[in-house]
């Protein structure tokens, strides 16, 4: 398998993390550089046509982009430690947990840095104001986040899973738009566990 990555960006950092905590090592990476527009290539939309990282790239040649896609594609091949849950019940809270992060928390965060640093104006219209409201939507989370923490481990319950690494990649990133956790004791807590985590430096 090849995976088509970004260093520094959430989304590539999200399969990274998964991937290792797998423990899956046959994989080569081929990192792209975004500034530089290597994700727009014809080589690259002719992999994903919405020139977007990550990718992984199967041996027969099978694309699949989009991470919670990515994240599927391992669970199935790889059933041991899921990360996706275990029962029903689990499997539903973890989906919940992973989609309400992306939409308020991650995305968000993506558009107020695109849009308050216009560090891609060559390819996207950057608006201030939206980058400015972007990061009040990311920072109304943070409470949402700190009392789902107060009630249990991992933000999904008791197990670690793929809604963690969304949301330890968002923190993380968040810092870049000058939000950070400090104030919020259950999210310190949580994120000093990850990062003992396998995944995390990757």
């Amino acid at each position: 398998m090849k995976f088509y990555d970004a260093e520094y960006a959430p989304s590539p950092r999200r399969a990274r993390m998964f991937l290792a905590e797998k423990g899956i090592t046959n994989i080569e990476y081929i990192k792209l550089d975004l500034p530089a527009g290597d994700n727009l290539s014809e080589d690259f939309a002719a992999k994903n046509p919405v020139c977007k990282v990550p990718v992984l790239e199967l041996d027969n040649g099978t694309c699949i982009s989009e991470v919670a896609a990515i994240f599927r594609y391992i669970e199935e091949m790889y059933p041991d430690n899921p990360l996706l849950g275990r029962t029903a019940e689990e499997k539903a809270v973890i989906e919940m947990w992973d989609r309400r992060l992306e939409a308020a928390f991650l995305y968000p965060a993506f558009n107020s840095f695109q849009h308050s640093t216009g560090i891609f104006k060559d390819r996207m219209t950057p608006v201030a104001e939206w980058g400015v409201e972007a990061r009040n939507i990311t920072a109304k989370f943070y409470p949402i986040l700190e009392a789902q923490l107060s009630k249990h481990t991992y933000v999904a319950g008791d197990n670690f899973s793929a809604a963690d690494i969304t949301a330890v990649v968002t923190v993380d990133f968040a810092k870049v738009i000058k939000l950070r956790a400090d104030e919020y004791p259950n999210i310190q807590r949580w994120h000093a566990l990850m990062m003992q985590r396998p995944g995390y430096a990757a």
